[in-house]
Protein backbone atom coordinates (compact mmCIF):
# COMPACT_ATOMS: atom_id res chain seq x y z
CA UNK A 1 0.00 0.00 0.00
CA UNK A 2 1.34 3.43 -0.89
CA UNK A 3 2.26 5.95 1.76
CA UNK A 4 -0.46 8.57 2.22
CA UNK A 5 0.48 12.14 1.51
CA UNK A 6 0.35 14.54 4.44
CA UNK A 7 -2.05 16.83 2.57
CA UNK A 8 -4.85 16.33 0.02
CA UNK A 9 -8.15 17.87 -1.11
CA UNK A 10 -11.77 16.83 -0.87
CA UNK A 11 -15.22 17.99 -1.92
CA UNK A 12 -18.05 18.77 0.51
CA UNK A 13 -21.03 16.62 -0.41
CA UNK A 14 -23.65 17.62 2.18
CA UNK A 15 -24.40 18.12 5.83
CA UNK A 16 -24.89 15.09 8.04
CA UNK A 17 -28.63 14.56 8.10
CA UNK A 18 -30.96 12.96 10.61
CA UNK A 19 -34.56 11.99 10.13
CA UNK A 20 -35.95 15.38 11.10
CA UNK A 21 -32.86 17.53 11.51
CA UNK A 22 -29.60 18.52 9.88
CA UNK A 23 -26.29 19.06 11.61
CA UNK A 24 -24.56 22.15 10.11
CA UNK A 25 -21.33 21.53 12.07
CA UNK A 26 -20.91 18.05 10.57
CA UNK A 27 -20.36 17.42 6.87
CA UNK A 28 -19.70 14.55 4.49
CA UNK A 29 -16.53 14.80 2.40
CA UNK A 30 -15.42 12.87 -0.69
CA UNK A 31 -11.61 12.68 -0.80
CA UNK A 32 -9.95 13.23 -4.19
CA UNK A 33 -7.02 11.15 -5.50
CA UNK A 34 -7.02 8.66 -2.60
CA UNK A 35 -8.04 5.00 -2.84
CA UNK A 36 -11.14 3.91 -0.91
CA UNK A 37 -9.37 1.56 1.58
CA UNK A 38 -6.85 4.28 2.48
CA UNK A 39 -9.47 6.81 3.60
CA UNK A 40 -9.85 4.95 6.91
CA UNK A 41 -6.31 6.01 7.81
CA UNK A 42 -7.35 9.68 7.62
CA UNK A 43 -9.47 9.56 10.79
CA UNK A 44 -8.12 12.17 13.20
CA UNK A 45 -6.65 14.41 10.48
CA UNK A 46 -7.49 18.11 10.34
CA UNK A 47 -9.73 19.75 7.74
CA UNK A 48 -10.07 23.40 6.70
CA UNK A 49 -12.55 25.36 4.56
CA UNK A 50 -12.00 27.11 2.14
CA UNK A 51 -8.90 25.38 0.84
CA UNK A 52 -7.07 28.58 -0.23
CA UNK A 53 -7.54 30.81 2.84
CA UNK A 54 -8.88 28.65 5.73
CA UNK A 55 -11.45 30.32 7.99
CA UNK A 56 -13.23 27.33 9.54
CA UNK A 57 -11.28 24.35 10.85
CA UNK A 58 -12.35 20.91 11.95
CA UNK A 59 -11.37 17.28 12.34
CA UNK A 60 -12.17 14.02 10.52
CA UNK A 61 -14.37 11.97 12.87
CA UNK A 62 -14.99 8.74 10.95
CA UNK A 63 -16.18 6.99 7.84
CA UNK A 64 -19.64 7.26 6.30
CA UNK A 65 -20.59 4.13 4.40
CA UNK A 66 -18.27 1.87 2.41
CA UNK A 67 -17.34 4.07 -0.54
CA UNK A 68 -14.66 6.24 1.05
CA UNK A 69 -16.81 9.14 2.27
CA UNK A 70 -15.63 10.80 5.48
CA UNK A 71 -17.51 12.52 8.31
CA UNK A 72 -15.96 15.76 9.57
CA UNK A 73 -16.92 18.00 12.50
CA UNK A 74 -16.12 21.72 12.39
CA UNK A 75 -15.74 24.21 15.23
CA UNK A 76 -18.36 26.54 13.69
CA UNK A 77 -21.22 25.68 11.38
CA UNK A 78 -20.35 25.57 7.70
CA UNK A 79 -22.36 27.95 5.46
CA UNK A 80 -24.55 26.66 2.65
CA UNK A 81 -22.22 28.20 0.03
CA UNK A 82 -19.61 25.62 1.06
CA UNK A 83 -21.59 22.68 -0.36
CA UNK A 84 -19.79 21.47 -3.48
CA UNK A 85 -16.60 23.42 -2.75
CA UNK A 86 -13.15 22.06 -1.94
CA UNK A 87 -11.58 21.59 1.47
CA UNK A 88 -7.98 20.99 2.52
CA UNK A 89 -7.27 17.79 4.50
CA UNK A 90 -3.94 17.66 6.34
CA UNK A 91 -2.21 15.92 9.26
Amino acid sequence: MDELRSQCEGIILSYRLGRKTQYPKEILVKVLQVEIPETGQMIGWNIAWPSKDPKIRGRIMGLHGRKGTLRARFSKSVPGQALGSTVKIYK
